[in-house]
This record gives structure tokens, C-alpha cells and sequence, in this order.
């Protein structure tokens, strides 16, 4: 009893002793739209946002419907989708270019459920028997509440992975890894879309090689091609790949693109009600869109257990194109992202959703890309459009009653362009890495053959076995202990002006697992030096002896120096002990490279490899005016003497 009153006294204390300061620490860090919001410049940022957001709303409507098709599901499902995670994600995400909603990946993966449950008795939308809730049938009713249900658990997982801080675990989905499995999952949309745009009657075909099925039912069905469909499909295509061409070729010219997406649906939804396209032609139409909100409901909590595989692929799919997007626009933007925090927005972004009868979300690469171009500022762009969205609910939704099935394929295949185009990225792994290049290859391979989790699974396996198998292959494998290195000079003015060179070691391979701790600990070195610059304005003489650093698995260790401000400062990298790399580790160090060309501080590199100095060379642009790569530490350094001097005689002359 005493060590149990103990406890709880203990307890108590702890609660006792939590401050208000951490109370409200907590909040921002779990609720960034608090630390943004204050600080939010209505002058500056709003007229950008609004213009995004406008935009933005666009696109979300044209993908809402097209992504719940995909889906399964009754189109207006989408706009739910493109209303509800996006304010979810706003209050809880820290990317402030990243626009979630409907994705094609997460719907493909749940129309597996959906079809698998509560199978197909005809996909015509227009069937309205009033049966159901907002005026739609019983049947739809059950395909959305299978959805919403993997919605439901998918953001469930996320939570859990959030709690279980699973977020710092990223670092294994390297970029070969997710641009193949995405990829690869964007044929599959493809492929799933073929029988909208030939207007033909097909079977719903899923699991291994389903893929290869469907190609084999339209080939053996080729007469049932219906001709009508085929064209508008066509001519739908050529319109929105030629129209997009423009508005990126003219972006620089003009302020606000062409939404051909919403010009092409208003087009063809009017052609086929005058025409009567439905009933002459056979055309196969959106059907009746209710208008306003659904009530809360639960979903359908007795099919989780069939879902499970389901939700697991929608919750790691969704998270990991999510996170790239995320990531991608904090370094364009120089902001940071909290991988752990994005699980928690994108899991409550799934969850709390799904009450409102809402399909998987997560964030799409065409909506970011275009909050890009048209110069959004953060994340009220995304809550203008949300707002714009609930005006096409609630007033235009019922006028796209004509709209045809085959016109919305057409903008979910023109919408995934930026994931096919990912195909070119096969060249640059194949000159940087060729192994990289493999995981590309197979990885894509058993994405299409299976799924886009299998893939993503098998990806993630594979580079894990092969680094696993490289590391004893490297012929220095000391990641603890530290070589200090010395170069000695004897003129008293090579010691003067050596003050200000720094040379680091690099003694182990660099990949993804160990990239960025090694990019973290060289910039704190660079930091450091910065700083003693600053405390250096009173000192008359600088130290006479060079600091040499070495690196061994991200960690650094020496003396900082105290150099002249006055000086050129120059950071030597010692890459004798890089026995490989794969792209990660390339563009980390491209990446090193133009952050300290932007802090004034030239970058050499020392007995390189031929495989290392081709590899940088393709990977990137060195713009230098000297050179960068060199045989041996003790000749970059020359060089470096031999450059200052020229600098100075420079100056002298220009005096």
C-alpha cells in the first residue's frame, strides 16, 4: 500500500510540475496552424492564396469526381473528399504547400475492397431509387460505408505509427524505392480507366497479375469497343495534354492558367444533355449529385476485419507520397517538416473523415505541383478552395448530372503525367547507380504484377539486403573511432594563410542510412565556424595551425577555428575512404555543395573515385570557375594557396 501511495504521489507530481509554457509548447507542436496563424502577413500573402486557392478548387472538384470513380464509389463521395481532409490537415500539417484530398493511389487500393464486398450489379450512377441517405441507393450506400470503413482503419494505423513515433523510420524509403512504386501504381490507374474510355463493359479483374488480365479482356473484346466513347476520350486527351503544354510553357507570362479541366467538364456535360448522348449513344454518365452535407455516421465497423490489407496499403501508400510531397516542398521553400507530426495530420485527415462518408485521402503531386506554379503562400490557400468546394455541393454539384464517365478518365490519366514521366528517371540512376537502377526495375516490376503495397514492401526489403551486403564489401569499416590527420608547411605564410581551410574525412560509405546524419554534422561544423568568426573581430592574430577534421559514421570531432573574417574560407572533403554510394548520398553531397557556395565557402574534394567524380558530375551543375575535384588532399590544398594568391594579386590591381 505505501510503495502504491508512493506512485500516485509521485504521479501527481509530475502532473503538478507541468507548466503552463509546456502546456502551450505542446499545442503548436501538435497544432503548427498555431504557430503560423499569428504570424500570417494578410498583405503580403493573401492575394496569392486566394488566387491558388481559386485554383486549387479547380482541380479538387475535376479529381474528386474522377478519384471516387476510381474509387468505386458515387462521384459525389469525391467531393466530400476534397472538402473534409483538407481542413483536417490544414489545422494538423506542417506542409504548407501540400495539398491533400482524393489521391488515385489510396482510391485504387480501397476499389479493391469495395468490389470485393459489395460486388458490381451494374455500374450506371444514374440508378436513383431514393432508397438510402442523401437520395442514393442502398447499394451505393453500402460500396461508400466499405470505403469509408477503410478510410476509418487506414487513418487508425497512421495514428498507432504516430504514438509509436514510426515516423523516423522514413530514412528506408529512399527515393528509387518511391518513385518506382508510384510509378508503378500510376499504370495500374491507367489501366484501371481503359474501360471508361473505351465505353466498354468489363468485369472488375483484381489481385496478382490482374494487370496483365485486363489487357487480355480487351484484347479479346476489342469489338465492344464503343465508338463514341472512344473518340470523346481521345479528343478529351489531346485537348487537356495540349492545354497544359501551354500553361506551363507561357506559366512566366501569364498570371492565371487556363482551368481546362473545369472548361472540358462544362463542355461535354452541356454536349451531352442536348445531344442526349446517355440514351442515343450509350454513353455512360455521372448521374444524380445530392446536394449538401451528409450527417455523421459510423462506419461500418463489422467489415474492418475483412479491410485489414486494404487499410495497411492505404495508410503506407498514402503516408509515403504524402511525405515526399511534404519534404519536397520544405526544401524548396526552406521550411522543416516533422515526419512523425505529418503520420498524425494524414491519420486524423483519414479518420475523422470517414464519419462523413468520405474515401481515403492523402496528398496529391498535380494539386501540390500546381500550388506551386500559381504561388501559394500556405495552407489558407487550401482552406479557400475548401471553401469554394462546399459552393459547388450545395449549387453547381446537381448540373453535372451529364457528365461522361469517359471524359473523367481522361483527366485522371492526363492528371497522373508527373508520375508516368517519372520513367526518365531511369537514366540518371543508371549513370549514378546501377543497383539503384535495379530496385527501380523490380520494384516497378512487382508493383504491377501485385500492388502498390507489395511493391512498396519489396522495395524497402531489397535495398535493406543489398546495403546489408555492400557495408562489409567497403574497405574501411571503423564508424567509431576518429583519425585526426596533420599537414604540414614550411613557410611561416603558408601557416598564415591556411588559417582558414578546414578538411574533413570521409571514412565510411555514404548512403541513405547514414546521408543525412553526416550532412547534420558537417553543417554544424560550418555553423560553428561561422560563429567563431563573429567572436574573432577583436583578435589581431589568428592561430598558425590548420584544423583537420575526420568523419566517420556522422560524427565529427576537433577544435573549431577562430579564422579573420576578411579571409576566404575553404572546406576540403577527404573522400579516400567513400568506398561507395548510391544517389542519396550523391545529391547529399551536391546538395552540401550549393549550401556552402551560398555561405561563401568553397568546396574541394580530394581522392575521389572515377565512379564518384561522373556520378556528381551527371547528378548535378558545379558551377566553379577553379576546379573541384583532386588527386590528393595536399594538391587541393595547393591549389587553394595558388587561388588565393591570384585573388590578392586581383585585388591589387584593381586598387
Amino acid at each position: 500500500m505505501a510503495g502504491a501511495k508512493r506512485k500516485r504521489s509521485a504521479v501527481w507530481g509530475k502532473i503538478r510540475a507541468v507548466r503552463r509554457e509546456d502546456i502551450k509548447e505542446w499545442c503548436v507542436r501538435r497544432l503548427p496552424i498555431l504557430e503560423w496563424v499569428p504570424v500570417y502577413n494578410w498583405k503580403e500573402n493573401l492575394v496569392p492564396d486566394a488566387v491558388s486557392g481559386m485554383m486549387l478548387a479547380i482541380q479538387q472538384v475535376t479529381q474528386g469526381l474522377a478519384f471516387a470513380a476510381l474509387s468505386s464509389v458515387h462521384p459525389v463521395f469525391g467531393l466530400y473528399g476534397s472538402f473534409f481532409p483538407v481542413i483536417i490537415y490544414a489545422l494538423f500539417g506542417m506542409g504548407r504547400h501540400v495539398a491533400t484530398g482524393t489521391f488515385a493511389l489510396t482510391s485504387l487500393i480501397s476499389a479493391n475492397a469495395v468490389e470485393r464486398l459489395v460486388p458490381s450489379i451494374g455500374t450506371n450512377f444514374t440508378a436513383n431509387n431514393n432508397s438510402g441517405i442523401l437520395g442514393l441507393s442502398e447499394f451505393e450506400m453500402q460500396r461508400i460505408g466499405v470505403a469509408a470503413a477503410v478510410s476509418f482503419l487506414g487513418g487508425i494505423i497512421q495514428v498507432v505509427m504516430f504514438m509509436l513515433q514510426l515516423g523516423r523510420a522514413t530514412f528506408l524509403l529512399t527515393e528509387p524505392v518511391i518513385s518506382a512504386m508510384t510509378t508503378g501504381a500510376a499504370t495500374h490507374v491507367v489501366t484501371s480507366q481503359v474501360k471508361y474510355l473505351l465505353g466498354m463493359k468489363m468485369p472488375y479483374v483484381s489481385g496478382p497479375l490482374g494487370f496483365f488480365h485486363i489487357y487480355a479482356y480487351v484484347f479479346e473484346n476489342i469489338r465492344s469497343v464503343q465508338l463514341e466513347a472512344l473518340l470523346l476520350s481521345l479528343l478529351s486527351i489531346v485537348v487537356l495534354v495540349l492545354v497544359k503544354e501551354l500553361n506551363e510553357k507561357f506559366q512566366s507570362n501569364i498570371k492565371i492558367v487556363l482551368p481546362i479541366d473545369l472548361v472540358l467538364i462544362i463542355a461535354t456535360s452541356i454536349a451531352c444533355c442536348y445531344a442526349d448522348m446517355e440514351y442515343i449513344y450509350g454513353l455512360e454518365v455521372v448521374g444524380h449529385i445530392p446536394q449538401g452535407l451528409p450527417p455523421p455516421k459510423l462506419p461500418a465497423m463489422n467489415v474492418l476485419p475483412e479491410v485489414v490489407t486494404e487499410a495497411f496499403g492505404v495508410a503506407l501508400v498514402g503516408y509515403v507520397a504524402s511525405l515526399a510531397l511534404a519534404q519536397s516542398s520544405a526544401k524548396r521553400f526552406k521550411y522543416t517538416v516533422d515526419d512523425n507530426q505529418e503520420l498524425l495530420a494524414h491519420g486524423l485527415s483519414n479518420v475523422i473523415p470517414s464519419f462523413f462518408f468520405c474515401i481515403p485521402s492523402a496528398a496529391a503531386m498535380g494539386r501540390t505541383a500546381l500550388l506551386y506554379s500559381t504561388g501559394a503562400r500556405t495552407q489558407v490557400a487550401c482552406l479557400i478552395s475548401c471553401a469554394l468546394v462546399l459552393v459547388v455541393i450545395y449549387t453547381i454539384g446537381a448540373m453535372l448530372y451529364w457528365l461522361p464517365m469517359c471524359v473523367l478518365a481522361s483527366i485522371i490519366v492526363v492528371g497522373l503525367k508527373g508520375m508516368l514521366m517519372q520513367f526518365r528517371d531511369l537514366k540518371k540512376y543508371w549513370n549514378v547507380d546501377k543497383i539503384d537502377w535495379s530496385i527501380w526495375v523490380t520494384t516497378y516490376m512487382f508493383t504491377i504484377c501485385f500492388a502498390a503495397n507489395v511493391g512498396l514492401l519489396y522495395g524497402v526489403v531489397c535495398t535493406i539486403v543489398i546495403v546489408i551486403f555492400r557495408f562489409p564489401r567497403a574497405k574501411t569499416l571503423n564508424l567509431k573511432n576518429m583519425k585526426e590527420m596533420e599537414y604540414k608547411f614550411k613557410t611561416e605564410d603558408n601557416c598564415e594563410s591556411l588559417k582558414q581551410v578546414k578538411i574533413v574525412s570521409v571514412s565510411t560509405p555514404l548512403v541513405f542510412l547514414n546521408a543525412r546524419k553526416f550532412y547534420a554534422d558537417l553543417m554544424k561544423i560550418i555553423q560553428e565556424d561561422s560563429l567563431s568568426i563573429q567572436a574573432c573581430e577583436d583578435v589581431n592574430k589568428c592561430e598558425q595551425n590548420i584544423l583537420l577534421c575526420s568523419f566517420s559514421n556522422g560524427s565529427c570531432h576537433g577544435e573549431s577555428v577562430q579564422p579573420c573574417q576578411s579571409e576566404r574560407r575553404i572546406l576540403i572533403l577527404d573522400c579516400s575512404g567513400l568506398n561507395f554510394f548510391d544517389y542519396t548520398g550523391v545529391s547529399m553531397l551536391l546538395q552540401i555543395y550549393m549550401d556552402c557556395k551560398k555561405r561563401h565557402i568553397e568546396v574541394l574534394l580530394a581522392c575521389c573515385k572515377a565512379s564518384l567524380i561522373k556520378a556528381m558530375q551527371y547528378g548535378g551543375n558545379l558551377e566553379s570557375e577553379n576546379p573541384v575535384f583532386f588527386e590528393s588532399i595536399s594538391s587541393a590544398v595547393d591549389a587553394s594557396q595558388i587561388h588565393r594568391k591570384h585573388s590578392k594579386f586581383s585585388e591589387q590591381c584593381e586598387v
